[in-house]
């Protein structure tokens, strides 16, 4: 019998990977999808998402980005901001800060000691996910935040961080992605994502395209929202320009213009994710920003394993672009600041539900030696000769590795100071490498 309150986070956790996890084995659709279990638990706690407000992000890719930005951008405004996000890359209370400091172990291990104890009260079990979002929300009340931004983790409509009644829902973009649950078509996703939106809320939508826009803003109308703010025609990043550092945008909102903001991360879509994010906070608060407040907040955001970083000589960056979109985002990036004279090498790992053929297109002009295809610790991972099948097909030299630490030394091996090396495919594959790389330029 389960031993509550438990004496440790490790206790806790493994508490929690005893329910069933969505993440590393997605349904092949959802046969009844319904948020009873969320909000059985929400009630049970006593509701303590209705204590503060709340921004609510979607998107097929860069919600992540978009958040981390939001956040940044309402905590130079002097807020205390409380972020819950997915997946993680190397610890479990990486999905729930505040203010960027990670949950303490023992607070996370109470907080599920809670759940523990409620979970005997309910009618349905619930999924570690929803254990999660639960642990986030009431964490977030214990300690009192100001305003929580809260990432969906997939869909919209019936992601269980729909329980929150969101003062500002973000829409980022809508593509191909969980076809297994969402869509099939581009239409039916949008549709999903913009569940989100709520009555009296404002809704931020950075899809531009014409039809996907139509859908989602008819949904947001219809779901009560009080505005709708689209990409493009209220909003938008009206220059983009490499820096160092990350990018130099010119950002125009429906309150104002902001010239030549530094945005500290690197790939030309970051400029517009900035530029949803601005209107996020912008629409939060009512009012356009203080110049100053948009430069410490987009110009001091961070976003481990999103086109980062983490080495020099030989330049090697790792990027969580786990659909075809988000290759094509990591490709226009590579090409555009990130040129070396030196030979590309690349290792890829995949989960199901991708086409190798269409992602492995994605990045193929961007000129690659080699590539290592691995499989992603995951019973989702796609076989790595699978990868390597499809990449050949299309010309590249594509060799198998057993491991993803096997795949990023090899490739190491074969990259020289002036070349680079790069990780994609899953933020599976990433976070193991970004840990092997980061240990090496340490002992370095």
């Amino acid at each position: 019998m389960t031993q509550i309150p438990f004496s440790s986070l490790t206790e806790a956790a493994a508490w929690l990977d005893g329910h069933i996890d969505f993440e590393s084995k997605t349904p092949s659709r959802r046969a009844l999808p319904t948020l009873d279990p969320i909000r059985q638990l929400a009630h049970l706690m006593g509701n303590p998402e209705r204590t503060y407000p709340s921004v609510h992000l979607t998107g097929t890719n860069g919600k992540g980005s978009t958040a981390a930005m939001i956040t940044s951008l309402l905590a130079a405004m002097g807020l205390s901001v409380g972020t819950y996000s997915s997946p993680n890359l190397t610890r479990i209370n990486e999905r729930i800060t505040r203010n960027g400091e990670q949950i303490d172990d023992e607070s996370f291990a109470m907080t599920l000691s809670t759940l523990a104890a409620l979970e005997p009260l309910m009618s349905d079990r619930p999924t570690r996910f929803d254990l999660l979002t639960a642990a986030a929300l009431a964490w977030f009340a214990d300690v009192a935040v100001d305003v929580a931004v809260i990432e969906v983790g997939v869909g919209g409509t019936w992601d269980s961080t729909n329980v929150v009644d969101a003062k500002v829902s973000v829409v980022t973009n809508i593509s191909y992605d969980h076809t297994e649950v969402l869509g099939p078509t581009l239409e039916g996703i949008a549709q999903d994502k913009a569940g989100i939106v709520k009555p009296g809320g404002i809704a931020v939508v950075g899809e531009t395209d014409p039809n996907l826009v139509s859908i989602i803003e008819a949904k947001a109308r219809e779901a009560g929202a009080t505005d709708v703010w689209v990409a493009g025609r209220d909003f938008a990043c009206a220059a983009n320009r490499l820096a160092v550092g990350g990018r130099l945008v010119d950002l125009v909102t429906p309150g104002g213009s902001y010239g030549d903001v530094l945005v500290s991360l690197n790939g030309p879509h970051q400029g517009v994710n900035a530029a949803c994010a601005l209107a996020a906070a912008e629409a939060f608060f009512g009012r356009p920003l203080d110049e100053e407040v948009v430069e410490e907040g987009l110009g001091t955001v961070k976003m481990p394993g999103r086109l980062e970083i983490v080495g020099r000589h030989p330049l090697v960056l790792v990027d969580g672009a786990h659909n075809v979109a988000g290759m094509q985002a990591l490709a226009a990036a590579l090409a555009e600041g990130f040129a070396v004279d030196g030979p590309t090498v690349g290792v890829i790992g995949l989960l199901r539900g991708r086409d190798p053929s269409a992602m492995l297109s994605a990045i193929a002009p961007i000129g690659i030696r080699t590539l290592f295809a691995c499989a992603p610790d995951s019973p989702r991972a796609i076989a790595p000769e699978v990868i390597a099948e499809a990449g050949r097909a299309l010309g590249l030299d594509v060799e198998v590795a057993g491991s993803v630490n096997e795949a990023v030394l090899a490739a190491r091996s074969q990259v020289p100071d002036d070349g680079m090396l790069f990780v994609a495919g899953s933020l599976y594959v990433v976070a193991d490498a970004r840990t092997l790389l980061l240990d090496a330029a340490r002992r370095n």
